[in-house]
């Protein structure tokens, strides 16, 4: 049985702040031609107090981000270290997407508001910072198929349509754009922590 989100009121707290400086560079969304509301998750947004958000305001902060009251102040895209291709990368980070605003929910927990699709960032490299509609919904119907199953995972809490065509190898192009949010326990990653110890930083 999947779990019933709780109602809270909108309690921020941008707690990355204090560790940005050596974990996040700094970032702006992409300014979209459009923005046209095809996902709001209505489940979610009141366990995280932005229930209230009309639509107009909901596109405000989940399309052209603007800060949250209280919340940080610019975007931030997160610096890691991985493999790739069997070989260790240490100029990785967020390409696509960037952490947004940091809130408690009705049980103290700290929650995340991430972005996918919302623009270029110092590691996009040769992308361009995109996200299909397509590729957005397809998140949407695994994270709620998921969430029916019972499975603990991050939810898909708003999907807007940017008005922009998009060219990919791997599908019929040209294909319309969008940006997503997810809310989620975090977005720090195995390679946030390899990145320190490569750096040898406590």
């Amino acid at each position: 049985m999947r779990a019933e989100p709780q109602a809270a009121p909108c309690i921020p707290d941008p707690v990355i702040l204090d560790l940005a400086p050596w974990l996040a560079d700094p970032v702006h969304p992409a300014p979209f031609p459009a923005a046209e509301l095809r996902f709001r998750n209505r489940r979610w947004d009141g366990s995280v107090g932005l229930d209230g958000l009309d639509d107009s305001q909901w596109v405000e902060h989940f399309a052209r981000f603007a800060p949250l009251p209280g919340n940080l102040p610019q975007p931030l895209a997160l610096r890691y270290h991985g493999h790739q291709f069997r070989v260790y990368n240490p100029e990785l980070g967020d390409g696509r997407g960037f952490l947004f605003a940091q809130l408690r929910d009705g049980h103290g927990r700290l929650l995340d508001l991430g972005t996918k699709g919302s623009g270029q960032t110092p590691w996009s490299r040769d992308g361009d910072g995109r996200l299909t509609l397509k590729g957005a919904v397809r998140e949407i119907l695994a994270t709620e198929m998921l969430e029916a199953l019972g499975v603990n995972t991050s939810k898909t809490f708003s999907v807007i349509e940017t008005g922009e065509e998009l060219f990919r190898q791997d599908e019929p192009s040209p294909a319309r754009s969008a940006v997503l949010v997810r809310l989620s326990h975090g977005h720090i990653r195995i390679g946030t922590f390899q990145r320190l110890v490569y750096l040898d930083e406590p």
